[in-house]
């Protein structure tokens, strides 16, 4: 596993250890069903990291005679998984903030849990900010579900904050147990989030249109008079992106000759889109079944006949 990557989660995980320490300890001195919610929210933060770190290192191996094609799907995995425990934790908070709601509870020593709370979002606020440019950056799906998780805690945190701030100036508890409902709402939007960015990555869900376009645009500009690509596949697993096409070149071609021309075309599209591992099937323009080998046709826009 690179250092680059494993350093952030394991300071995440430094992280939520501290904000859980000092979560627990705000809400066991004020009794706010807030600071609960938050509380739980980093006891999930804790179990989330953990796992991104087990992630990382399994995304990490070598492709095997059992995973020829590495093992960086797991990355989607990960996100689900965190994105289904934030989910919890937005139940848990919704329940307990209505429990509150019909069973109302004083507050006490408000000033000393809004210092923890306020002190502990901070720090996850950093966490996260590093989680995320490290994420964007290496690629890493792993990195940036922890990112956007500590940033729900830290939204989370500062509902809560200015629920406690304004119960102080009020004396109206209840406004403690309906910011919590409305922090609920924000952390499960957030877990849906992750959780379809998953699905996406566990069913294949082709690269972004955007990141298409770069491909097609490559390779339109690779072709030469009396050639052809089509049936364009893409992915994402983890970090790396697969892209798989045909190649139409003339019959007479010999075959070194389509190969040179074809790795040609691979390199176009590695400058236009890295961390990228291609495959391609490469067919003689003038054979009839060359234009009928893949149910992908029919998706794709109706270009000139070759005839």
């Amino acid at each position: 596993m690179s250092p680059l990557l494993r350093l952030p989660v394991l300071l995440s995980i430094a992280a939520a250890l501290v904000t859980l320490t000092l979560k627990f300890f705000a809400y066991w001195l004020t009794g706010s069903v807030g600071l609960f919610s938050d509380a739980i929210e980093s006891l999930v933060n804790l179990l989330a990291s953990a796992t991104a770190l087990f992630c990382l290192w399994y995304a990490s191996r070598p492709v095997d005679a059992d995973h020829t094609y590495g093992h960086e799907k797991i990355e989607f995995f990960s996100s689900g998984l965190e994105g289904s425990l934030i989910l919890v934790a937005a139940g848990s908070i919704a329940w307990s903030a209505f429990e509150r709601l019909v069973y109302p509870k004083p507050l006490d020593d408000l000033g000393l849990g809004l210092v923890l709370s306020v002190v502990a979002a901070s720090l996850n606020f950093a966490v996260a900010m590093m989680l995320l440019r490290v994420g964007k950056r290496h690629h890493s799906i792993i990195l940036e579900a922890d990112g956007q998780h500590l940033l729900t805690d830290v939204w989370t945190s500062a509902g809560v904050v200015v629920a406690l701030v304004l119960v102080k100036l009020t004396a109206w508890e209840l406004l403690d147990p309906i910011i919590a409902i409305v922090m609920a709402l924000n952390v499960a939007w957030t877990a849906v989030g992750l959780i379809r960015r998953s699905f996406d990555g566990l069913m294949d869900h082709a690269l972004s249109e955007s990141e298409q376009q770069l491909v097609r645009s490559a390779l339109e500009a690779h072709m030469q008079p009396g050639m052809h690509f089509h049936a364009l596949r893409t992915r994402l697993a983890g970090a790396r992106r697969f892209v798989d096409y045909h190649l139409l070149v003339p019959g007479d071609w010999s075959v070194t000759k389509a190969h040179e021309f074809s790795d040609g075309a691979e390199e176009a599209i590695r400058k236009a889109l890295p961390t990228v591992e291609i495959t391609v099937h490469i067919e003689p323009i003038e054979a009839l079944a060359s234009w009928k080998d893949s149910e992908l046709l029919a998706l794709e826009p109706k270009r000139i006949s070759h005839e």
